[in-house]
């Protein structure tokens, strides 16, 4: 199962890596909306995987996995993630994969996430009540007892989403199709994951963090750990393939390099290595602080909870999107 795993976590990584969604160039594009390329691919993913997902669960071949609706975490959490995801420029996996490539920003950032798990985890009792209390596992499903309404819902809104990634890409009048591919990979990735004769779980990478720096550190003897040590362990050994991907395609493209300051942060903010040092580490604990406190990341909530139409990740997915907006118009100023 580990090496499944491992192998899973590779083909992830090598299917952003594709595409170069796990750049600080792309993702950090997003935040000043001068470049789509994550937001097409993750319409085109979600529109797809929701039509097959919930074929393969309707034949019983996969079961949901719906992140509860807590109202504060998905929130606060949401517009934590999206700040810290425009100052950093990497999600919670692509951390690993650009780390894999030579990225130092992303090391760092990764460092900044593995101290937030920490602190998420030594905190966790006594913010309970700012994240509020479950409503449950809300989706469209669990409001929808007519199959046929469902998928008929399920189409539009998968047509909504794939109608709209192609939109953004003709308004960005863009030629490159490598977002198609990878998002129609993504999508049957994901699929996979699901399946009950696979790993019966979905994508997942932000739990990794507290799970592996509390492991570090010894502090187990915790709720919190006791509920992440499971899916933290798995994530764990997925963002390894996931680094593994990064660093041997790297290798055998010729392109590693060890690399600190990307272009769009000159662009932005100059050559200092100091000030990129200590906005990574803060980007990087905000990104995992904010995925900890609404209980998933862009690939656990964003993607996998969009392709189960659960209430609680597009709710999060909005949130995050403000957050990156307005910290994007905020940070990046010429």
């Amino acid at each position: 199962m580990t090496f499944e795993i491992l192998f899973l976590g590779f083909l992830f990584g090598a299917i952003l890596r594709y595409a170069k969604l796990n750049k600080f160039n792309i993702i950090s594009g997003l935040a000043t909306l001068e470049d789509f390329s994550v937001t097409k691919s993750l319409f085109l993913s979600i529109g797809i995987g929701a039509i097959l997902l919930n074929i393969a669960i309707n034949l019983g071949l996969a079961d949901y996995h719906i992140k509860p609706f807590i109202l504060g975490g998905l929130t606060l959490g949401g517009l934590i993630f999206g700040s810290g995801m425009a100052i950093l420029g990497y999600c919670p996996g692509t951390m690993f994969i650009s780390a894999g490539e030579g990225s130092i920003d992303a090391v760092i950032g990764i460092i900044g996430g593995l101290f937030a798990g920490l602190i998420f985890t030594l905190l966790f009792p006594f913010i309970k009540g700012i994240l509020g209390v479950s409503m449950g596992d809300l989706s469209l499903n669990y409001y929808i007892s007519s199959k046929l309404m469902f998928f008929i819902i399920v189409l539009i809104f998968a047509g909504v989403l794939i109608a709209g990634a192609f939109l953004l890409n003709k308004q960005e009048k863009s030629k490159d199709k490598k977002w198609i591919i990878s998002g129609v990979a993504l999508a049957v990735l994901n699929l996979t994951v699901f399946l009950k004769f696979v790993t019966n779980r979905p994508i997942g990478a932000s739990t990794a963090y507290p799970y592996i720096v509390d492991l570090a550190t010894n502090t187990v003897n915790n709720d919190y750990f006791s509920k992440v040590k499971t899916p933290g362990n798995w994530e764990f050994i997925f963002l390894l393939g996931a680094f593994l991907s990064g660093l041997i395609l790297s290798l055998l493209t010729k392109s590693f390099k060890l690399k600190l300051i990307h272009e769009r942060w000159e662009n932005y903010k100059g050559r200092s290595s100091k000030k990129r040092v200590i906005w990574a580490f803060l980007g990087g604990f905000l990104v995992i602080f904010g995925a900890r406190m609404a209980g998933g990341c862009t690939s656990g909530h964003i993607l996998s909870g969009g392709m189960q139409i659960a209430f609680s990740s597009l709710m999060f997915a909005l949130f995050v999107f403000v957050g990156l907006l307005i910290t994007g118009k905020l940070f990046y100023k010429k």
